[in-house]
């Protein structure tokens, strides 16, 4: 009787580390994504690089406008998400509740009722670019259609030269829209966490034709286009590992 408690008990033990297996692997397909968002909310790391990034933005923005005759004619454009504002609390969220980062039924109601964070220097930094006369344009993939929302949210952050002008949301791509800014203005800088918010040849390509075009315009970053960390989410979320192979050992006999 005892020998087959212990087979039971051991056949029960089993079945309960498969299925917590099983669970584990399957009922969430974002949970590789944890430690990356634990890197883009937690850490020290991040926040030593945005106020990097937000000090080398200040030092060349400088430059350009001692630079220039007139500094009312210049503009810096700036995405939004994960380079002015902080959604690290949804994508957290919606990794607990097991739902991808860029479903637009959990985006949606974030960009209505949520309560997106500063990234580190954003504000002070925009702030400055205010006081020294430079236009501000906000370009994000957001929806348009939810703008007031965003309007809102901006205010509400403090942040300067927030209207219906200044915010270009999603519609046209990124391209279009900084071309709209351009038409009037010289944009000195651009700020971003994504490739596309740089240059349309990173939009929807793949990620070698995306690292060839980093390398190629290697004097622009850090001088035009400054780039944000973003671990939570990208185009390359999903691309394979390389591992290390070792050559295989010969023995001598």
């Amino acid at each position: 009787m005892t020998e087959k408690r212990i087979r039971l008990g051991l056949a029960i033990s089993l079945l309960a580390t498969e299925l917590a297996f099983a669970d584990t692997a399957t009922d969430c397909s974002v949970a590789e994504f944890t430690m990356g968002l634990r890197f883009q909310q937690q850490s020290a790391e991040i926040q030593a690089l945005q106020l990097q990034a937000y000090n080398i933005a200040t030092e060349k923005l400088d430059k350009a406008v001692a630079a220039a005759k007139d500094s009312s004619k210049l503009a810096i454009v700036t995405d939004l998400d994960e380079t002015v504002i902080d959604n690290s609390a949804l994508l957290a969220r919606d990794l607990a509740n097991c739902h991808q980062y860029d479903a637009w039924d959990t985006w949606l109601p974030w960009e209505r009722d949520g309560t997106p964070a500063l990234i580190p220097g954003a504000k002070k930094f925009l702030e400055h670019a205010d006081k020294l006369g430079v236009t501000i344009r906000y370009i994000s993939d957001r929806a348009d259609e939810q703008k007031k929302y965003t309007l809102a949210t901006l205010s509400k952050l403090g942040l300067p030269q927030v209207s219906e002008k200044s915010v270009l949301l999603l519609g046209p791509p990124k391209v279009e829209r900084r071309a709209i800014v351009s038409a009037d203005h010289q944009i000195i800088m651009l700020l971003g966490d994504t490739l596309h918010d740089f240059d349309a040849r990173f939009r929807k390509t793949p990620l070698d034709a995306q690292r060839k075009t980093v390398a190629e315009e290697s004097g622009k970053w850090g001088v035009e286009w400054i780039v944000f960390p973003n671990a939570g989410y990208g185009t390359w979320s999903k691309a394979s590992l390389k591992g290390w192979e070792a050559e295989p050992v010969v023995e001598p006999w």
